[in-house]
């Protein structure tokens, strides 16, 4: 049961950081030496997308284990 919350948490977290690299990759968030670089546009949405999948492998073994 712990592990699930372990890896929603992980999948969160990756949403949350993939999300604000693809923000500094295509120059909305400035301010930082990532700002503009299109290598962080292209890694923050890989990133994100790993953390949605884990957030659905957490949550549908919470439901499992639920039942």
């Amino acid at each position: 049961m712990k592990k699930n919350w372990i890896i929603i948490a992980l999948g969160v977290l990756l949403v949350f950081a993939g999300v604000t690299w693809t923000l500094q990759g295509i120059d909305v968030m400035k301010g930082s030496a990532m700002s503009g670089t299109t290598l962080w546009a292209v890694v923050g949405p890989i990133v994100a997308l790993a953390g949605l999948v884990l957030l659905g492998v957490g949550v549908a073994r919470r439901r499992r284990v639920g039942r």
